[in-house]
């Protein structure tokens, strides 16, 4: 009885670092917590309404996804998101991107493939200039992360999704800013399309032009500003 009240209480514990850690990566990436801002655990427990524990675990998920870095003495704080990092993650997501659509393309079940085609019709009817930052957001990753998944290779998923999130970060620093912003969405119903239909090649070639294409807008619209 003992052991399984211990299991229990753990897997609350495990429960409530993963909500505290989810919540505090999306104020990141939205930049409800800005770039530089130091973050307190104490408030964070508070205005989560968990423990200072499940936060300081996700603190320390977080540092490693490079959203948060920690300071002897001083604290943690908000990465700060430099021009020179967009250049760094397009070089990444420009490699791995297309290996993660093609794979994609190759291997998924038609489980995958099913949910997918259920991404895409929400693609399809997605209206940008109706839509909130979040909705936007949220859809973007909800392609990718799908295509992530659909590959099947779960350390392709965890890097890509790594640097999905620090992608995003840049984009809500100009997102107001980018005039084909419709078009960069809609333009995910043809990657869909290829990685369905099996079409490793396509799928590829469109995931590459897709993340260039990121970078191009974000750097003209930073440099714009």
């Amino acid at each position: 009885m003992a052991f399984e009240v211990l299991a229990i209480a753990d897997a609350a514990k495990r429960s409530l670092a993963d909500v505290a850690y989810e919540r505090i990566r999306d104020r990141l990436l939205m930049l409800d917590i800005k770039p530089g801002d130091l973050l307190n655990d104490d408030d964070l427990a508070k205005d989560l309404g968990v423990g200072r524990t499940p936060v300081r675990e996700a603190l320390k998920r977080l540092e490693l996804d490079r959203l948060v870095v920690s300071y002897p003495r001083r604290g943690t704080f908000a990465t700060r998101v430099e021009v020179t990092d967009l250049a760094f993650i397009s070089e990444i997501r420009t490699q791995l991107e297309p290996l993660a659509a093609s794979r994609a393309a190759r291997v998924a079940t038609e489980s995958m493939r099913e949910q997918l085609r259920a991404v895409m019709r929400a693609v399809e009817s997605f209206d940008t200039a109706a839509a909130s930052v979040v909705e936007t957001l949220r859809l973007d990753a909800r392609v990718h992360q799908g295509i992530y998944a659909a590959a099947a290779n779960p350390h392709l998923e965890d890097v890509l999704i790594r640097y999905d999130n620090l992608a995003i970060r840049i984009w809500c620093m100009v997102l107001d800013r980018l005039p084909d912003l419709s078009r960069h969405v809609h333009e995910h119903v043809d990657l869909l399309r290829a990685v369905i239909d099996g079409d490793e090649a396509q799928a590829a070639e469109l995931a590459r032009i897709h993340v260039s294409g990121f970078e191009r807008a974000v750097r003209e619209a930073l440099f714009a500003a």
